[in-house]
């Protein structure tokens, strides 16, 4: 047992003052109260759950400014050129090398506020397309990653079989492909792994990259307590194709084959129309935004309000790994939006809401079910004690009354508004910095020379 003196903490969606908070030994909250024990830590600063990435692919942070340059001769630059640079990185990326980048992305993820990620990966199999002996090599790569650092992780290997709607899988893509879903089920199953901060998902990488039938039985033929994940309409030419091949738009025909829930994650889901907003919104399914990513490869603005009005679940990922700071992300979400409508505080539907208290809470109760999480975990007593710690001195925060605060932060925080990170009460990031960082920077320079010469 462990006791912990907080001067403030965000618990069940309510500030609360100075407090004492009792973890047993997995990290589990036990007690909250204003009674002092005889022993305790202080953290300096107020604790708040901490922050859910529900879509990274680690190594293309490896890759960021590579692509911000028009190639000689070229017309213009869209999502398909960049997918060019990405697929040679990816074609060269060893396991060591993915290991050591998604070490230091995920310490930079925890120095952000961020306590667990869930990880999109696709990168299954040796240089030359064949599998590993182990064939779950790759993945397992990312989860000693995680552990190295501390944070959660959901793993989610991606199904990917062809290149594009009525195609065959191109040469570049030979790491990622799983010819049929009993390849994919075997790669699935030789990643559970038994540890408290590790989880599995089913994830199929989108309708263009595997056939319809295909997708259902990935989906259909896997355990329901997992979560599921896809790419869906994130470019207007993804939407045409579909309609081409499968007479339907993307979102339309996944409501129509397969009973969405709160299980799915819909990522970027950027391309609806009203009925596929509509639906998808009544389903309970969960849209992931990626709102750095999306701006930086152009793919347009989701239709968050009308979504939002009929009740839409959403949550945020950093998907390219442009930016980490969950911050910028909600703040870029919501300019967004405001730029489109020419309005300000859109996410409030009624008076006397908080934009701020509204990002936060419901991108964390729809990310905890990309995570696979069920249970509304919001720092109370019986859930995970996972907090970002944040500097309440901070002159965007100084002064400023509880129902405030939220708004403070997203709107107007740099990343130096986070001291520390604790998750399953251990300390990941303390006085700003992880305890390794020396030895997780060192190998990732390393890689890095490796991968890009």
């Amino acid at each position: 047992m462990k006791w912990w003196k907080l001067k403030g903490l965000y618990s069940d969606e309510k500030w609360h003052g100075p407090c004492f908070v009792k973890t047993d030994a997995r990290g589990i909250i036990v007690s909250i109260g204003e009674d002092a024990p005889e022993k305790f830590e202080a953290i300096d600063g107020l604790a708040i759950p901490g922050f859910l990435n529900a879509h990274s692919h680690a190594f293309q942070y490896s890759m960021v400014g590579l692509s911000e340059n028009l190639p000689p001769g070229a017309k213009g630059d869209d999502f398909w050129s960049w997918r060019k640079v990405m697929y040679e990185l990816a074609g060269k990326i060893s396991p060591e090398g993915l290991q050591a980048i998604a070490t230091m992305l995920y310490a930079e993820m925890a120095r952000m506020g961020i306590t667990h990620v869930a990880e999109f990966h696709y990168v299954h199999h040796q240089a030359n397309g064949e599998a590993f002996d182990d064939v779950g090599e790759m993945g397992k790569r990312l989860y000693a990653a995680a552990k190295e650092v501390g944070i959660n992780i959901t793993l989610l290997p991606v199904f990917y079989q062809r290149g594009g709607f009525g195609k065959g899988a191109l040469p570049e893509q030979k790491r990622f492909i799983s010819s049929t879903t009993n390849d994919y089920l075997k790669l699935l199953e030789s990643l559970e792994v038994s540890d408290p901060l590790f989880s599995l998902g089913v994830c199929v990488h989108s309708l263009r990259a595997v056939d319809g039938p295909q997708v259902l039985e990935a989906f259909l033929n896997t355990d329901k307590k997992l979560p599921a994940h896809i790419h869906i309409a994130e470019q207007e030419k993804e939407v045409q194709s579909c309609l081409q091949h499968l007479g339907k738009r993307p979102v339309e025909w996944l409501l129509d084959n397969l009973e969405l829930n709160d299980r799915y994650n819909l990522v970027h889901a950027t391309h609806l129309d009203n009925n596929e907003t509509h639906n998808l919104a009544q389903s309970g399914a969960n849209v992931v935004i990626c709102p750095t990513t999306e701006a930086n490869l152009g793919d347009g603005l989701f239709n968050l309000v009308e979504y939002l009005k009929v009740g839409g679940q959403f949550s945020i990922g950093t998907d390219g790994n442009f930016n980490l700071n969950p911050l910028q992300e909600l703040r870029l979400l919501d300019y967004g939006q405001r730029l489109k409508l020419k309005k300000r505080n859109i996410m409030c539907l009624a008076d006397g809401q908080d934009s701020g208290e509204i990002l936060f809470n419901l991108t964390r109760k729809a990310g905890l079910k990309a995570m696979g999480i069920k249970d509304h975990q919001a720092l109370k007593v019986g859930d995970p004690f996972d907090v970002a710690v944040i500097n309440p001195d901070h002159p965007v925060l100084a002064s400023k009354k509880n129902e405030y605060l939220l708004s403070a932060l997203i709107y107007s925080a740099d990343s130096s508004v986070f001291s520390g990170n604790i998750v399953a009460g251990n300390w990941v990031i303390k006085n700003g910095k992880h305890i390794k960082i020396e030895k997780i920077s060192e190998t990732f320079k390393k890689a890095q020379l490796e991968l890009l010469g």
